[in-house]
């Protein structure tokens, strides 16, 4: 997990989530820049349509929440709160 927060590109992952990583950060930072083009290489290492689609989901739900809370300049979590967070969304997903 450090290594890919560190620097995906050198992280040692399987080229699925290489891929999609590539293109997320696309997504995030330069999102009129992607197009159909974008889903050969996903495609390419074996990403479905619908694991495509969920991951931009995700992706574009927590760039909103990231924006809103940049925004409005939202508190962040105790070590406490993330916990239990994260047993909501182990539990429940992002759905």
């Amino acid at each position: 997990m450090q290594a890919v927060l560190a620097d995906w590109r050198t992280a040692a992952i399987n080229e699925k989530l290489r891929a999609m990583l590539g293109f997320l950060e696309k997504l995030t930072l330069s999102p009129d820049r992607v197009g159909p083009e974008d889903m050969v290489p996903l495609r390419a290492v074996g990403l479905s349509d619908e694991a495509i689609e969920d991951a931009i989901y995700v992706c574009a739900y927590f760039n909103l929440i990231d924006r809103l809370a940049d925004s409005f300049k939202f508190d962040l979590l105790d070590a406490e709160g993330y916990g239990r967070s994260a047993v909501s969304l182990l539990t429940r997903g992002y759905q």
